[in-house]
């Protein structure tokens, strides 16, 4: 015990070291960015390690070692979080991370394969403190005994599933499985589902891989960065810890709502409204209404000119309209490509009437004349009009919201659904898919923003070209006044040139690759990780595929949990159009978080749907059945349920109730956190069922239920890690009739 002690004090000493002036620190280490793409990846490899190494750091109050190996053959390891080595000539570790190979024996070994161990130590701590040793022997014929050998090899995994919630997802880098430890070292190329009922802990291990992923290709993910996508902002405040703590910074969090930059969707969709925005009808309709925007003039359009008026009819602006077509560019990048056919053919318009030989010879003008008369068109503001009336610049929003105002292209009972009026109203989730798409068709013309930065640069240069003529007036009069042996000394202008000075004070951007990506909507991420991912709708996969080319991704879900009306549903449906069957599926089957007494009960939520329904395995038991009471005060009877609750007891309790419903319970329960982002750390949280998904608390109170669909009923019954309680004011729904009434409960809250 007293090398445990010991050992982490020393890590906890490194980490008080380490706290004043890290920033500092981290910044003096880093190289100075060239402009090479290499060193641009030298420098954002050291800064994800780094701030990795300083996030786990800070996260050491959880214990960064947690584990000791002794092997066969008489050596031995410490396994932590992350891993930390000796200040010496051989840098001899001293403790390994937990993502390394030699690692492994620590989740895979079992007496009948030992893995070349003789005994496995799980180190339990409390901020700095060892509370707790547990050896697993697994060489029957190792004849030493500490004392702290156990009975029960899950013991530290029950202790672990047992402890109140904080409101946080915590690592389980202690507690890994081995059927999680296969899947978190899974290939990183290609697209991995992972299938897992409630509680079977398939985001933790989601988040694992992510962990292990940039450990183990530090090079590509530093440069390209990994996007987890949730399905909620409490969700992502929820598991917003368990990176840092494990090192890792390199990861950009979002919501759907959040991935288009400059726009947050905190607006409100009906399900119809977003079932049909999600429908992959969607793109078609949206390509069909871009090139509605690629107009013909009706009638002519006269643009008035010295020489006589010019005519843009509809047949000179359809040839136009057809080049600019066959280019394949996107809208707005093919708008020159109309403009010049444009101006091109009201060139030889007025080229043939004022320059045509009336005899029936060549024509008149000089190639220099019909140049000039070029010039003048390319120029005049009634001819930008014209293009613009016939092809105009359009931005994302623009025309997301025109079509929004007036869908058409699609079936009227559709179009009603989401027809909203031009400019009012946020933007929902539903819409973000819509502005990708927008955004895809439309593409972004830089070309005012290239030649703005190509002016600044020039200014840079001289500027710089300045400075050195300076440098070198000054120089010149210096060396006239020497003797000519010190002629030879070099000046500024001798070593640099004006364009490399300027380069060189060129503002460097000092953003993670992450933070990058968050700004940058053509980013593409090294891997995409997806949970609630049975959810996400076909115009969100058609954003999800842009950002990641290659199609490394894990995907997280439960098909039984689908909720969403614009959900695809099968893994089958969300694939096959991107990667056909080239894709790997597992399915974790054991619930690690709800008890067998709430398991039963929930199950029985989509049995009565389908009979051959099967949930996965619950591991633990508390001996508390679930209780229901019918009411007819919602609020006051939820109130006292929460106060019997909480009085003298820690951990978190959640009321899942209907939207509909929050208003009257805050009234009820004016210290509930609540809203679309409430604080989980909270002790109790006033959430519906959408936003539970991913989430889990000590004790869950279901309001309402019979107001809840099959999913959100089933996702609400499965949030509670000890004790489960529902209150209805009118019969409860199919499956729970024979939950047992309060009173007669044996455990009762």
């Amino acid at each position: 015990m007293r090398r445990e002690q010991e050992f982490t004090d020393l890590l906890h000493g490194r980490l008080a070291e380490m706290r004043d002036g890290a920033s500092a620190a981290v910044r003096e280490t880093l190289p100075r960015e060239g402009n090479n793409a290499q060193a641009r990846l030298e420098r954002d490899v050291m800064v994800a390690e780094q701030a990795g190494l300083l996030a786990a750091f800070e996260a050491g109050e959880n214990g960064l070692c947690f584990g000791r190996l002794v092997f066969r053959d008489g050596s031995d390891h410490h396994i932590g979080r992350i891993g930390i080595r000796r200040d010496d000539a051989d840098r001899t570790p001293l403790v390994i991370d937990w993502r390394a190979e030699v690692a492994r024996p620590f989740y895979l070994a079992t007496g009948h394969t030992p893995m070349g161990l003789r005994r496995r130590r799980h180190i339990t701590t409390e901020g700095r403190r060892v509370t707790d040793l547990h050896d697993e022997i697994l060489d029957l014929t190792d004849a030493e005994r500490t004392g702290h050998e156990g009975t029960d090899a899950d013991a530290v995994l029950l202790a672990a599933l047992d402890a109140a919630r904080t409101g946080r997802m915590h690592d389980i880098v202690q507690t890994i499985q081995a059927e999680q430890d296969r899947i978190i070292r899974a290939p990183h190329h290609g697209v991995l589902v992972v299938e897992g009922g409630p509680g079977t802990g398939k985001t933790v291990v989601a988040l694992h891989r992510a962990a292990y992923l940039l450990y183990a290709h530090r090079e590509l993910l530093a440069r390209r960065a990994v996007l987890i996508v949730g399905p909620n902002p409490a969700f992502l405040g929820y598991i917003e810890e368990v990176l840092p703590a494990l090192g890792e910074t390199g990861v950009l969090l979002a919501t759907l709502g959040e991935l288009f930059p400059g726009v947050r969707a905190t607006g409100t969709d009906t399900a119809r409204a977003a079932e049909i925005k999600g429908g992959a009808a969607m793109a078609d309709a949206l390509a069909r209404f871009v090139r509605d925007r690629q107009s013909l003039p009706d009638p002519a359009i006269v643009i008035e000119h010295d020489d006589g008026d010019l005519r843009l009819d509809a047949d000179m602006a359809y040839e136009a309209r057809r080049r600019a077509r066959e280019t394949g560019l996107p809208h707005n990048l093919a708008r020159p490509h109309f403009a010049f056919r444009v101006i091109d053919a009201l060139t030889d318009q007025l080229v043939d009437r004022i320059g045509a030989d009336p005899y029936g010879g060549p024509n008149l003008l000089s190639p220099d004349d019909i140049a000039q008369l070029g010039k003048a068109i390319a120029v005049s503001r009634e001819v930008h009009r014209a293009v613009e009336e016939l092809w105009p610049l359009l931005t994302p929003e623009q025309l997301v919201g025109d079509f929004l105002a007036d869908p058409v292209h699609l079936p009227d009972a559709d179009a009603r659904a989401i027809r909203r009026v031009a400019g009012e109203g946020e933007w929902t989730p539903a819409d973000v898919p819509l502005l990708d798409e927008a955004a895809e068709l439309l593409g972004e013309d830089d070309s005012a923003a290239r030649a703005a930065a190509e002016a600044e640069r020039q200014e840079r240069i001289a500027y710089a070209q300045g400075v050195l003529e300076l440098s070198y007036g000054s120089r010149t009069q210096e060396f006239e006044d020497r003797d000519d042996e010190d002629s030879e000394v070099l000046a500024a202008h001798d070593l640099i040139d004006a364009e490399r000075l300027a380069d060189r004070q060129e503002e460097t951007d000092h953003r993670s690759a992450a933070e990058r990506a968050a700004a940058d909507r053509t980013w593409a991420f090294g891997h995409i990780i997806v949970d609630e991912a049975q959810e996400l709708s076909a115009m969100a996969w058609r954003l999800l595929m842009r950002r990641c080319p290659t199609r490394s991704m894990t995907l997280v879900g439960d098909p039984a949990q689908t909720a969403e009306p614009g959900g695809c549903g099968t893994w089958e449906t969300i694939l096959a159009p991107y990667v056909g069957e080239r894709w790997q599926h597992v399915r974790l089957g054991v619930n690690y978080r709800t008890p067998t007494e709430i398991m039963e009960l929930a199950a029985r939520v989509p049995r009565a749907l389908d009979p051959d329904f099967a949930p996965p395995r619950s591991i633990r038991s508390t001996g508390r059945p679930p209780w229901a009471h019918r009411t007819d005060d919602l609020a006051g009877a939820v109130a006292e349920a929460v106060r019997r609750e909480t009085r003298g007891a820690s951990g978190r309790l959640a009321v899942i109730a209907p939207r509909s419903h929050h208003a009257a319970l805050l009234t009820a329960l004016p210290a509930a956190s609540a809203g679309l982002s409430p604080d989980l750390t909270s002790p109790v949280v006033l959430i519906d069922p959408r936003q539970a998904k991913g989430l889990e608390f000590d004790t869950v109170i279901v309001a309402a239920p019979e107001e809840f669909g099959a999913s959100d009923l089933y996702v609400a019954l499965t949030r509670a890690t000890q004790r489960l309680g529902v209150i209805h004011t009118r019969p409860l729904p199919a499956g729970l009739e024979t939950l047992l009434p309060e009173e007669r409960a044996t455990a009762p809250l």
